[in-house]
């Protein structure tokens, strides 16, 4: 047996607290069929605590992974605390009983899965986890303790972490002293000032974390602190040291954790084993396990056993036929307090509401439905005007329309219960909107980003499209209702009859969905995908989107009218160059022009008749001296910038916030990034005068700036990464300017030197391999010859060998699968990567760049998940995500706070799971406007 030492790394997995957290998690997030076997036994936090398990067992493969492991728990019964203080824990509320039944199981868990399972009569499984720590320290070792209990933080140190399983951080020194304000050797002193209500550890009265870290901090130590309470100025914590030191003292010996626990297994026993297939597929099918046993059986390589035989509630309920005379239109208080104590016996409630207006921040929001089992739907409408409730006759359950604040007040405590699960389709509309109307909902789940997660790539989204394809069923489109242009009604004209078979239907379809989608998450193995980058991006963009950025008016303005008198300079050139007056914006004209009257070559008939005028087609003749087609795009670019952006903007501006709202779409793009609608804030451009001016119109409030904070080259250095370019990766690590180093590796000339041309050639290179650049485009963007942009890209490829490795086994990877995935295993499907050309090539580019583009829009996602909980104690809003840019509005004296925080978060946002070589780097600015501050 191989002795502990130098190079193990030992990790402690707190069983006790995590199967308490299990249990919460359960009773908040599975339907009560899915908490209990048929036979009766609740395994709702056992389901939650094996699929932890199984995580932690796949993390093996990562980085540093552990080589020692065990789990531990508590013992039942007093532990020598009790005898110490007989009142320690005595305030605690009793287990739930169905919680205490899992105890025995959550121990046959650990064992299913290989794990050590240790307890000692008379300690905490803290006591055990801290001699362990200490002896692993002892022996040069590392520790990882999985955990989120903060009793726990007096052991973080230099080779001892913390790793939060749930929110997945680790905490380190760091986090201890953000926490506790002191560092990890002086948690102990903390907590004995300040006591503990949860295990009734009595302290010192008065004197909170705070409190009690600086005076720590200013005494050094709690024996020197209590010597010399007298000194203590301020008479109330002076008295409350002097009264109270015993009780203090006390409190040390509570809360600090032991060392010296007789534990009889050895560092040497705990090392780690993979499970026993055949022993863990018996525990997770004795328990009625589906999902994990697949993703189990996934992990270990081998077929999933056969499911045991028992009735899904999912699959048979969703055959309920549609009925919309069925749902029910509720028009009084009482009727909707039984809709909302079913919702609770059910534990979930989808949801789906009808607005007058698309955008959140101006929409008069008309009536919500609700949903709680297939085929059983009601709609609520608020406020109706009297003209359109003459069809109330056709439901008899109601009489009147429910008081728009009536409603709200018993709405209110439905929808931010937090042991109800409220499902959307979209819901981030729902979370928006409610806000507005002072309601949080909380937790929630998303059947349009389930199926986003899990067929990126293949389909389409919409509710109406996912309730063709999994349940057969097309629902009345909103136009039959509403109409069109000038005969358009808003949905409160709709009778009221009407407007209940359609809104019910809608709650409906959802639920249905979610019922559908929910279990194969698991079967596609996508779970961690959308519970951890799609799901938990709601709230965020939410957030954003309700503070919005201010936007200066009066700039936009001046912007329109400079961009309008250059619009009319060039359509006068251009019609003196053509030699005739013609519509610039029509295709068909500019096509005759260029390739009827002056015969430019490259002309291409399209099926329409006339000519294709594309921003390419433009490009090569510029390339070939031409001047008309270089105006014409001249002309373009400045009536885009006009119409899209200064006009746009000035009409998007809220007369309410003075701010513009856009909307990010989270499913907008199969590689994950996001997508900005309404206004579309991620295409101003970056790089031209005018766009640097619009984006001087984006300005923070008086006393605060706008604060950037860019990744920098982060899809490079992800191909560096999954390509493992070791030249890439040194020049990352040495700080070296990455396009000169290629241009000095591709071309053969020194660093030091290199003139501006040979660096942008290298540049255009390094980003156009990522994406597939072909020699004709790398020609078009250099206006080189076509043969020496070939040559260029030969020579790069000879240069990086593994890059061309990367690419032609990725591209193998989509063709034998239908898919590729990022580093955290988001699939972005390839449907025609076996189709003819052009459709293959396309498909071939977008498979190997998605892995790379993929990657590092999930890295910004779990970034952008980590940063809102970090800063909210700040006086700082994230306001915009582009690309790879995240944009925050800061008051001037907390900037170098958010940039600490915000940066450090970023840069480790590939950590756990992925941590990537090399390592991300962040560029930031700040100033009044967006432009100076990028």
């Amino acid at each position: 047996m191989k002795q502990f030492g130098k190079g193990c790394h030992l990790q402690l997995i707190d069983g006790s607290g995590y199967i308490f957290r299990a249990y919460h998690m359960s009773e908040r997030s599975l339907r009560t069929h899915s908490r209990y076997r048929s036979d009766g036994t609740p395994i709702g936090a056992i389901n939650f605590f094996s699929s932890m398990l199984l995580r932690l067992v796949q993390d093996r493969s990562g980085s540093n992974p552990p080589t020692h492991a065990a789990v531990v728990f508590d013992h039942s019964g007093p532990t020598f605390r009790n005898q110490i203080y007989d009142q320690y824990k005595a305030t605690r509320p009793p287990t739930p009983k169905d919680l205490q039944a899992q105890f025995p199981l959550s121990r046959d868990a650990a064992r299913a899965f290989n794990f050590a399972c240790l307890e000692l009569e008379g300690f905490e499984a803290d006591d055990i986890i801290a001699t362990l720590a200490y002896q692993a320290q002892e022996r040069g070792g590392e520790v990882t303790i999985v955990s989120s209990d903060k009793d726990l933080m007096q052991l973080v140190g230099d080779r001892v972490r913390m790793f939060e399983p749930v929110k997945t951080v680790f905490v380190g020194i760091e986090e201890v002293r953000a926490k506790f304000f002191v560092d990890p050797e002086r948690v102990v002193d903390v907590q004995s000032l300040a006591g503990d209500a949860t295990d009734n550890v009595p302290g010192a009265p008065g004197i909170g974390i705070k409190i009690a870290a600086g005076l720590i901090n200013e005494y050094g130590d709690l024996d020197t602190l209590l010597d010399r309470a007298d000194e203590i100025k301020q008479p109330k914590r002076r008295q409350a040291l002097i009264e109270h030191a015993d009780n203090i003292r006390l409190s040390r010996q509570l809360v600090t954790l032991a060392k010296d626990v007789p534990i009889e297994n050895s560092l040497e026993s705990l090392a780690v084993a993979k499970p026993d297939a055949q022993n863990l597929f018996r525990f997770l099918q004795a328990q009625e396990f589906r999902t994990i046993v697949e993703r189990t059986a996934a992990y270990l390589g081998v077929e999933a056993p056969e499911p045991v035989s028992i009735e899904t509630t999912s699959d048979n309920v969703t055959d309920v036929p549609f009925n919309r005379q069925s749902y029910e239109c509720v028009g009084d208080v009482d009727h909707l307090r039984n809709w909302i104590e079913m919702a609770r016996e059910e534990g979930h409630v989808a949801i789906h509401m009808e607005t007058d207006n698309v955008d959140a921040m101006q929409a008069h929001l008309i009536g919500i439905s609700l949903a709680i089992e297939p085929g059983q739907a009601c709609y609520i409408p608020f406020e109706l005007q009297p003209d359109v409730t003459m069809d109330l006759e056709s439901n008899s359950n109601n009489s009147h329309q429910i008081k728009f604040d009536v409603a709200f007040e018993a709405l209110k405590s439905l929808l931010e219960d937090e042991s109800i699960l409220k499902v959307g389709h979209d819901i981030k509309i729902a979370v928006k909107t409610l806000d507005l109307h002072g309601i949080r909902i909380f937790p929630f789940d998303d059947t349009m980003l389930m199926s986003y997660a899990m067929h990126a790539g293949l389909h389409r989204h919409s509710m109406d499209a996912l309730s063709f394809r999994y349940l057969n069923h097309r629902s009345k489109p909103i136009k039959d209702l509403l109409g069109s242009g000038k005969n358009r009604i808003s949905f409160d004209q709709v009778p009221i009859a009407t407007a209940t078979a359609f809104a019910g239907e809608c709650a409906d379809i959802i639920l249905r969905l979610w019922l559908r989608l929910r279990p194969r998450l698991h079967q596609v193995q996508v779970t961690t995908v959308y519970e951890t980058l799609e799901r938990p991006l709601i709230g965020v963009l939410a957030e954003m989107e309700l503070q919005g950025i201010r936007v200066d008016g009066k700039k936009l303005k001046q912007l329109s009218e400079g961009f309008k008198e250059r619009i009319n300079a060039l359509q006068v050139r251009i019609f003196e160059t053509a030699g005739q007056e013609f519509n610039i914006s029509s295709p068909k004209q500019l096509g005759d022009i260029l390739f009827d009257k002056f015969k430019f070559h490259g002309g291409k008939r399209l099926r329409k008749g006339g000519y294709g005028t594309s921003a390419h087609i433009l490009e090569t003749l510029v390339a070939e001296g031409h001047e008309l087609p270089s105006l014409v795009l001249d002309f373009r670019k400045l009536a885009k910038l006009k119409s899209t952006y200064t006009d746009a903007l000035s009409d998007r501006i809220n007369e309410r916030t003075g701010r513009v709202h856009t909307s990010f779409v989270i499913s907008g793009a199969n590689t994950g990034r996001l997508a900005s609608t309404e206004p579309n804030l991620q295409n101003i451009p970056v790089r031209t005068e005018e766009g640097r001016r619009i984006r001087e119109a984006f300005v923070a409030d008086v006393g605060n700036v706008l604060l950037s904070l860019d990744y920098s080259q982060i899809e490079l250095r992800v191909l560096a990464h999954v390509a493992g370019i070791e030249p890439l990766k040194e020049a990352f690590r040495n700080g070296q300017d990455i396009h000169a180093m290629t241009a000095s590796e591709v071309f053969g000339v020194p660093i030091e030197g290199m003139s501006p041309m040979i660096r942008r050639q290298a540049k255009a290179i390094n980003f156009g391999v990522i994406y597939g650049i072909s020699s004709f485009g790398l020609a078009r963007d250099l206006q080189i010859p076509r043969q020496q942009a070939k040559k260029f890209i030969q020579r790069y490829f000879e240069r990086f060998p593994g890059i061309r490795h990367y690419m032609d086994a990725t591209i193998e990877e989509a063709r034998q699968n239908g898919y590729v995935k990022t580093l955290f295993g988001r699939k972005i499907h390839t449907p025609d990567i076996s189709e003819k050309p052009p459709r293959r090539g396309a498909a071939e580019r977008a498979a190997f760049n998605a892995p790379i583009q993929g990657t590092a829009a999930d890295i910004i996602r779990r970034a952008m998940r980590r940063i809102p909980p970090a800063i909210q104690k700040l006086p700082a809003k994230m306001l915009i995500q582009v690309h790879d840019e995240l944009l925050f509005e800061v008051r001037e004296d907390a900037v170098e706070d958010v940039i600490r925080i915000v940066s450090k978060i970023m840069v480790n946002a590939d950590r756990p799971a992925n941590q990537l070589v090399p390592s991300l780097a962040v560029d930031f600015g700040f100033a009044h406007n967006w432009a100076e501050a990028h």
